[in-house]
């Protein structure tokens, strides 16, 4: 028998690890791969994507080949090494040592880490393109595969680690989809993100975390008389004007100004007109999540609602506007916003108003006040002390130094907030 020439040996063990570097960086890649973005691919028509995905769909079939091959493979390079080492140098025992440290290396090298590397770096375009080489091996290879993993499936069963049949990969939590917002980088613009983000906040919220207080909602008295009333409604911000009747607490009906422009034109304003130009208050439980509030909002076709809370009192007022500000964030000036923009300043610390929500100070200055109680920087202050403080009284909450600059009204009107670890 020919003998095979030392170049030829050498030719083989290279073309050996190169199809363990194959098998390598393809097991790599297939298992790093984002799984969405190949259904979003192969919806788009990518064959590559459909054969990595129906490949991912039988994991353990594709590992089998994979495996099988780069086992055999790396075994064949081990025996071959050993061959050229006697050729050269003899069945001398240093040599063969020498020989399987060195095999040993070159397969660490350029069979396993460095096709690793790469296969994890370029996950989603390299399963793509290796899906196609995958499958025709997978089908020569399917009856040996078949019965490895005959053995495999028996010690999963052993073990009580079987997966269930037909499993699919698990989905994204809501944190988890969160975090890859706030990982996209680039691909989503700053203002998408995080509209996306706000979107994830919603779904804690109810109407009350949105809603303007009973106290700073601007009503009119329909018992008062006509030249204050028009007065009033000539000097107001808002469209639409709840009305009550004598107590503020009895809302008898939602006032449109626009239908009034009509009858102010005509000099006709006064009371019976109106009365019949109200629509009748839409009442809303505290506790509806916003999500609900903005799907009865579009069935009623209602715009403003009055929010009550479990004894039917008045709690405050809610609007369309409010809902989809917390979307998009705020969007027009209006009497009621409060806090203007807020931002440390240079010295570590920021004036806000008292009546600022609480989850608008986290997101803005980065806290952590907590929110399963009050929900503005004055209730949580006077829940804190459990009393009404006085001008200039200093307090800390958590991590936060607070300062009381202004009071009224049994209310707290300005606080001073000092950054944590910043004094």
């Amino acid at each position: 028998m020919e003998e095979i020439p030392l170049s030829a040996q050498f030719a083989a063990l290279a073309v050996l690890l190169a199809c363990s570097a194959f098998f390598s960086i393809t097991e790599t890649a297939m298992m790093a791969c984002n799984r969405h973005r190949l259904r979003h691919l192969a919806g788009q028509g990518d064959r590559g994507a459909q054969l990595a995905l129906d490949l991912l769909g039988r994991t353990d079939k594709m590992l089998g080949v994979i495996l099988l091959g780069n086992n055999l493979i790396n075994a064949a390079a081990a025996t071959l090494v050993s061959v050229i080492t006697i050729e050269l140098f003899g069945e001398e025992k240093w040599a063969l040592s020498v020989g399987t440290l060195l095999v040993t290396f070159a397969i660490l090298v350029f069979a396993e880490i460095t096709p690793k590397v790469i296969g994890a770096a370029h996950a989603d375009r390299l399963a793509r393109m290796l899906a196609y080489l995958i499958w025709p091996l997978l089908r020569a290879a399917y009856p040996v595969v078949w019965f490895v993993n005959l053995f495999v499936e028996g010690l999963l069963w052993l073990l009580r680690l079987k997966p269930k049949a037909g499993a699919e990969s698990p989905h994204l939590s809501t944190e988890e989809l969160r975090s890859l917002v706030l990982e996209s980088g680039n691909f989503i613009p700053q203002q998408h993100r995080e509209i996306l983000l706000n979107l994830f906040e919603l779904e804690q919220l109810t109407v009350a975390d949105v809603m303007t207080p009973r106290g700073e909602i601007e009503a009119i008295d329909i018992g008062a008389p006509i030249e204050d009333i028009k007065h009033q409604l000539a000097t107001s911000f808002h469209t639409r004007v709840a009305v009550y009747e004598n107590d503020p607490a009895n809302i008898i009906g939602i006032l449109h100004q626009r239908r009034l422009l009509a009858d102010a034109f005509a000099g006709e304003i006064d009371h019976p007109s109106l009365r019949d130009r109200m629509s009748a208050p839409y009442f809303i439980p505290a506790a509806t999540p916003i999500y609900t509030q903005l799907q009865f909002f579009r069935e009623n076709r209602q715009r403003l609602g009055m929010v009550v809370d479990e004894y039917g009192e008045i709690d405050g007022l809610v609007t369309l506007e409010d809902i989809i500000e917390e979307l998009v964030g705020k969007f027009t000036t209006r009497q009621s916003d409060v806090g203007g923009t807020i931002t440390w300043n240079k010295s570590g610390t920021v004036l806000v108003d008292g009546a600022v929500a609480l989850r608008e100070l986290n997101r803005l200055l980065d806290l952590d006040f907590p929110l399963d109680g009050p929900r503005t920087l004055n209730g949580l202050i006077l829940e804190h002390l459990g009393d009404i403080p006085e001008v200039g009284l200093g307090l800390r909450i958590g991590a936060v130094a607070v300062e009381i600059v202004q009071t009224q009204d049994r209310k707290i009107k300005m606080v001073r907030l000092h950054r944590p670890g910043g004094e």
